[in-house]
């Protein structure tokens, strides 16, 4: 690990701490939404700070578990078991290395953002829906909508003192950011589940807490090679593969507008996410991407080079090598508070106005309610299905003026103008009169020779009855409008 002055190692050093405040309580309330051992989610924080911060191309991206991927993980280890999660985790991770090499890494930002937002929108959703039955003091069902079903049910049998705990814990992070001189020492979830787990000590609670089987080394363990049912197998890689990329690209790409003039390099960035995440199968970890709510807070926090985000894991690996017993301590519904919150974090307002402004809102709710329906791939293909519909209405309804002015007519044309909307063209065209005065302007970004053949002979058929047409005769150059 190389520094590049002592200056730097100073604002690295704290900016690692703060971050590794951030990044403790996340990783294990991930951990226990996945239905993995809580010990897997400090495994792969400290992989993803070492690993993934050494090899990625984005210095200030902070790599962990992350709520983004706790959908597919909680499947694949109730439909799989623990170890061959494990093993299908090594293997996303060698996809992703692959990936990285063969250069594609920006192809992946070619998905719709509006696309990835739903899709974040519909696992807070999942996570959300699962959690609070925790938080009520009962045990979250295998599916959403199952999980909203069960709700009513949940609410009328709830256990109080778990559902204060929970509240608790919701209330106090809506608070925190609030009292500007307490934010800036410690961080929100570092507060809320501190504060509320001690409350719990002091009132001597009976709830469910956390458990850890042995000591953090002895989770550390070898991932079965026994896959099941290929299909199923190659799945559960390529989604776990394709969501932490997706992740953390996009995470990657914030950052960068937060450090203006700094590039990441996003297949040197692929390669370092594949091979944490090989590493973290390897050792019993969940899997991991860059997540912007830690990496945000690294560049806030004073940052100046990755070697924040490689102490941050090595604060976390000190924590669960030395004070590892505190973790048992944590209720249950405290953690299921924290994901709560963490579930309705991922559905921002900004991205539903900013869908709605740019007509996508159809997709981003197929995308979200495809997601929460029937699962993440299916709702992912629903929302890249739906913006090619969109794309494809928006060419069919070009939009075609026709007006008449001043006993001229004048025809505007906007959009993009392809042999999709010729019949649409043709028909507008026919209100005009035989022997008019006709201007056409084209306000364009694309021409087809379908339309400037049309246009050519409709101009010969309404000249040769006496008319007058008047064309920007530039515009009728297929391709690109210039």
């Amino acid at each position: 690990m190389a520094f590049t002055s002592r200056d730097d190692l100073r604002h690295d050093l704290l900016a690692s701490f703060v971050v590794f405040l951030v990044a403790l309580p996340l990783s294990l309330g991930i951990a226990m939404a996945s239905g993995a051992p809580v010990a897997a989610g400090l495994i792969a924080a400290v992989v993803g700070g070492t690993v993934a911060g050494t090899v990625g191309g984005c210095p200030m991206l902070v790599s962990g578990p992350t709520a983004g991927l706790t959908v597919i993980v909680a499947g694949t280890v109730a439909q799989l078991g623990w170890r061959t999660t494990c093993a299908l985790t090594v293997a996303a991770g060698l996809l992703q290395v692959a990936l990285g090499l063969c250069r594609v890494a920006r192809a992946v930002l070619a998905i719709s953002p509006t696309v990835v937002h739903a899709m974040l929108a519909g696992l807070g959703a999942t996570i959300a829906l699962g959690q609070l039955h925790v938080l009520l003091g009962g045990h979250a069902g295998a599916r959403p909508l199952e999980n909203i079903r069960a709700l009513p049910a949940q609410v009328a049998d709830l256990h109080d003192t778990a559902a204060v705990l929970g509240l608790a814990v919701i209330a106090t992070l809506v608070v925190w950011p609030r009292l500007p001189g307490l934010a800036k020492t410690v961080p929100a979830p570092l507060a809320a589940v501190v504060g509320v787990t001690l409350l719990a000590e002091l009132g001597r609670a009976d709830v469910p807490r956390v458990r850890l089987t042995g000591t953090p080394l002895a989770a550390v363990q070898l991932p079965s090679p026994s896959f099941g049912n290929a299909a199923t197998a190659a799945g559960v890689v390529v989604a776990l593969a394709a969501v932490a990329s997706l992740e953390s690209l996009v995470s990657a790409v914030a950052v960068d507008k937060m450090r203006p003039g700094r590039r990441t390099d996003f297949d040197r960035e692929l390669i370092g996410q594949g091979a944490a995440n090989a590493v973290s199968g390897l050792l019993g970890g969940l899997p991991v991407a860059g997540v912007i709510v830690r990496s945000s807070t690294n560049v806030v926090a004073g940052a100046r080079t990755r070697a924040s985000t490689i102490l941050h894991g090595v604060w976390v690996l000190l924590f669960a090598l030395l004070l590892g017993g505190l973790v048992q301590r944590i209720p249950l519904a405290v953690l299921a508070g924290l994901l709560v919150a963490i579930g309705f974090q991922l559905i921002k307002p900004a991205h539903l106005r900013a869908a709605r402004t740019h007509g996508e809102l159809p997709v981003y709710v197929a995308t979200a309610v495809g997601v929460v329906a029937f699962g993440l791939l299916e709702g992912v293909a629903i929302g890249v299905a739906a913006s090619l519909v969109l794309m494809l209405r928006r060419v069919l309804r070009a939009k075609v003026h026709v007006e008449r002015i001043d006993g001229h007519w004048k025809v505007v044309a906007e959009g993009n103008l392809s042999f999709l909307t010729v019949p649409r063209l043709s028909r507008r065209l026919a209100e005009i009169p035989a022997g008019s005065v006709v201007a056409v302007h084209l306000l364009v970004d694309f021409l087809d020779h379908a339309v400037v053949d049309h246009l050519k002979a409709w101009k010969e058929h309404h000249e040769a009855s006496g008319g007058i047409v008047h064309i920007d005769e530039l515009a009728l150059v297929p391709g690109p409008a210039r």
